[in-house]
């Protein structure tokens, strides 16, 4: 095996089993930032050993309890973890044999399946932990869950890499300084922790969807990644109503992904958007997983009540098929769970869509004062789209204006002046 395959092996692998491993490590070492370590000199191992001795059957198997092995050494060297020694030794003593040098070691025995569900769930609470800042817990949950590197995640957010690189350094610091423990949070603590995980998730997930600056539209990677952290939350928490709705949520939302763009990469408005270029299976996917969120029998929270909202668009055929007033009637709902002014300019939206472009307008108007709204790029453009149905032109034209001057994302940007630039004062 060839160096470069080596290193796409390794790439693949850690992809796809980062999360286990650190997680498995951190319950053992009981230090985020040491257990990353330990995983990454296990990739050292693997680019030096594997284009020699080809990729090992259960290459997961293989960097856990290669990076096990490290751990008995950092162990011996850390007065402070000396209890573990025992433990580890035991166990590899028993398993490394069969992982290392090759066979058919059981993948799950090596990395401890048994632990490794409460293991990854641990791992995602102490990465979202609400002592970090909200942009630290994402560039660290897309590290240590998602496994992408911090060029991966530089590139995503438009971050510069060594801005990334020290807002892991300063967010693991944080969890040490802190003594943030190894362990899901109390019953009485974990609703709070747990709205800060979801928060993460659905944040990289909007990052995807519709993405805040730079030339395109979206960014389907993120969206994804968000998509699989959301699917594996939702398999290490049945019981959450609010983990299956985001899950639902995002499923649906991202089966339309591919009608959001047109051939230049332009935004398509969802009334615009071709429905039979919607993924069915997402669609699915999301009405089982909404399915399941309201069948656990707790009051709708803000992840099911918009994930409910999403099923509203995706049972329409048309647009103009679609149910606005049971639109409005939900985000009516979340407004009293969520009462934040971007819900109240989306229920403005569905109100007017559902009885009339007066009615939106005069919603919608009522949030100008707001301080949070006054940047906030969609409010304006929402006012410019009632404002043309009103034929009120003029001002519709300098609300696209105001909109695209607010915008970061030059893709929206574009679109916006287009649309100041088709209002007609003559229509008026």
């Amino acid at each position: 095996m060839s160096v470069v395959e080596a290193h796409r092996a390794v790439d693949a692998v850690w992809r796809l089993e980062s999360a286990r491993i650190i997680a498995g490590l951190a319950r053992i070492v009981r230090d985020v930032g040491l257990a990353e370590d330990l995983a990454q000199e296990a990739l050292v191992a693997a680019l030096r050993q594997w284009p020699e001795s080809g990729i090992p059957p259960n290459p997961g198997a293989w960097l856990m309890a290669t990076a096990k092995h490290q751990a008995i050494d950092r162990v011996r060297r850390d007065e402070r973890l000396q209890r573990n020694v025992d433990l580890l030794g035991q166990e590899l003593r028993s398993r490394q044999q069969a992982a290392i040098f090759g066979g058919s070691p059981d993948l799950d025995a090596v990395a401890d399946d048994d632990f490794v569900a409460d293991d990854v769930l641990r791992l995602m609470f102490v990465a979202c932990h609400p002592v970090l800042p909200a942009e630290a817990r994402v560039a660290l949950t897309l590290r240590l869950i998602g496994g992408l590197s911090t060029g991966e995640i530089a590139r995503a957010f438009l971050t510069a890499e060594p801005t990334i690189a020290q807002r892991i350094v300063r967010a693991k610091r944080t969890l040490a300084h802190r003594q943030v423990p190894f362990e899901v949070p109390p019953a009485s603590e974990r609703p709070a922790r747990l709205a800060s995980v979801l928060e993460v998730v659905y944040l990289i997930f909007n990052e995807g969807y519709t993405a805040t600056a730079g030339d395109s539209w979206t960014r389907p990677e993120l969206c994804y990644e968000a998509l699989r952290l959301g699917r594996m939350l939702a398999e290490l928490s049945p019981n959450e109503p609010e983990v299956h709705g985001l899950a639902a949520l995002m499923e649906i939302q991202s089966s339309r992904m591919r009608a959001r763009l047109g051939p230049a990469g332009e935004p398509v408005p969802l009334l615009e958007q071709n429905r039979g270029t919607w993924d069915q299976l997402l669609i699915r996917r999301g009405f089982a997983a909404l399915l399941r969120a309201q069948s656990l029998g707790q009051p709708a929270g803000p992840y099911v009540l918009q994930a409910a909202i999403a099923a509203c668009h995706a049972s329409a055929r048309s647009g103009d098929g679609t149910d606005w007033a049971q639109i409005a009637a939900l985000y009516e709902l979340l407004g009293q769970v969520m009462p934040t002014p971007v819900v109240e300019l989306n229920r403005a939206v569905a109100v007017g869509m559902a009885f009339g472009p007066a009615r939106g307008l005069e919603l919608a108007d009522a949030l100008t004062s707001l301080p949070e709204l006054r940047n906030y790029h969609l409010l304006p453009s929402v006012r410019a789209d009632f404002l043309a149905k009103l034929g009120r032109q003029e001002e519709s034209r300098a609300e696209y204006a105001r909109a695209a001057s607010l915008t970061r994302n030059a893709a929206e940007r574009a679109v916006l002046l287009e649309r100041a630039a088709a209002c007609s004062p003559g229509d008026a």
